[in-house]
């Protein structure tokens, strides 16, 4: 994704008492929405085809013609989907690192950086740019609306998945602070709010885990009292987790997720649905396995188009992500559609003929105070199965009867799922240890 061809971070910075980064854009009219997205949708396809094998192959199959593409309809109805798996079998099969996406020579990239890889292996990212990488110029807009402004200290995370963030913080005005927030380090990063204190700060979950077992021993609320906001991303947290975050510690937490792989949707002050960049990325809402698109505020999959990706586009990607659209004008005074999500595809579980779903787990795991993290894991060797397996985390504590909590959880999960299911409790921090990502916690496994 390339930012930079329609605006660069500084643009924003000469009012900071101004609602929206870019009030223009934020607040566009829906139908000029929809001819930037046709413009760009008619640039894509040809150079897409001309210089992409994966598109090649792939539309030359369907009989598509690209010179046939000359409305955003018409892009709709003939440019067929594809999945993620499509493209790792592209690469299975001729050795192509990027799948066969990339569409200019690698000379011209400035940098390749990657996915989490909390799906399995982490997928390679190329990227043009010229003032900030593209990811996290993209979150622009959401960062200035949690109420950053040039002058104020953050506090992130170090990683280079994704998008490194030195080069955007510094175009924005701000001065970022990196400090390891991983696990063992929830008293530095304390240590640290007091110290500079930061305006805005990264979190990720073993962070507020950590956080929640120094509670005791610090002055969390005094500690985070600098915040304007912190965000959050990666499973979302549960609503007990949640709840102590804002209401006990004073943190307002603003969530993101992806858009669809092309980038991010982050929540507004208003905590009503992810907001979609709809100039940087064409959104549908299309019936699982079928081409059929499902009516505004339908239950859908989230198919995405990148707009402004000028190295390895995707287009029309089926993302696995089960949401609702809106593209009503939110309350924050946005035009851009909002997401909601409802899980992933495929993490349905078939227990003896009965659905079970992870937000049901959730709900009983989170109702009992050893485990009202809500950290637990579905294990499963196949969607469908004989019987329930949950790993659950539990926090430590002295006296704690193991037997008498398993039993406890077991009946919780049975009147909420209606399923008997084998537990294996496990500490919370082993169990947060044992995620091959640093962003993204799992929640259906195969061991």
């Amino acid at each position: 994704m390339d930012v930079t061809r329609s605006r660069t971070p500084e643009s924003g910075v000469d009012d900071p008492n101004r609602r929206f980064f870019e009030p223009d854009i934020e607040t566009m009219p829906r139908e000029q929405l929809l001819a930037t997205q046709e413009k760009r949708v008619l640039e894509l396809v040809p150079a897409a085809y001309e210089n992409s094998p994966f598109y090649r192959e792939l539309w030359s199959a369907a009989g598509v013609d690209p010179a046939r593409i000359r409305s955003l309809d018409d892009f709709l109805e003939m440019i067929p989907t594809f999945s993620k798996d499509d493209v790792r079998a592209y690469r299975d099969r001729t050795g192509d690192p990027f799948g066969g996406l990339l569409q200019v020579p690698t000379d011209r990239l400035t940098s390749i950086m990657s996915t989490s890889g909390t799906t399995g292996t982490p997928e390679l990212l190329p990227e043009i740019w010229d003032t900030a990488p593209p990811l996290p110029t993209c979150a622009a807009r959401d960062i200035w609306e949690i109420g950053v402004r040039p002058g104020d200290r953050v506090l992130v995370p170090p990683g280079s998945f994704r998008g490194f963030f030195d080069t955007f913080f510094h175009q924005m005005g701000l001065v970022p602070i990196y400090l390891d927030s991983w696990l063992g380090r929830g008293a530095e990063v304390i240590a640290a709010m007091r110290r500079y204190r930061p305006t805005y700060v990264q979190l990720l979950m073993p962070t507020v885990l950590e956080f929640e077992r120094l509670a005791g021993t610090h002055d969390l609320r005094e500690a985070f009292s600098s915040l304007k906001g912190a965000a959050f991303a990666g499973q979302p947290l549960g609503a007990a987790l949640a709840a102590k975050v804002q209401d006990e510690w004073g943190i307002e937490l603003f969530t993101y997720t992806s858009a669809g792989d092309t980038g991010t949707a982050w929540e507004c002050r208003e905590h009503d649905g992810y907001h979609l960049w709809e100039d940087l990325v064409l959104a549908e809402t299309l019936e699982p396995d079928s081409r059929r698109s499902v009516a505004s505020g339908e239950l859908g999959e989230l198919v995405a188009t990148d707009l402004d990706n000028r190295a390895a586009p995707l287009i029309r990607y089926r993302s696995g992500d089960l949401v609702r659209l809106d593209q009503g004008t939110c309350g924050c005074g946005r035009t851009h559609a909002r997401q909601w999500i409802a899980g992933r595809l495929g993490d349905e579980t078939i227990v003896r003929g009965r659905p079970v779903v992870v937000g049901e787990v959730w709900k009983a795991v989170e109702s009992l105070e050893e485990t009202h993290d809500g950290m637990f894991q579905i294990i499963r060797e196949s969607r469908v199965v004989d019987r329930l397996r949950l790993r659950v985390g539990y926090v430590p504590a002295d006296g704690l009867d193991l037997d008498g909590l398993g039993l406890r959880l077991r009946a919780a999960v049975a009147a909420q799922v209606g399923i008997e299911a084998d537990i294996e409790l496990v500490p919370v921090d082993d169990l947060v240890a044992r995620s091959s990502s640093v962003a993204k916690f799992p929640r259906v496994v195969k061991a």
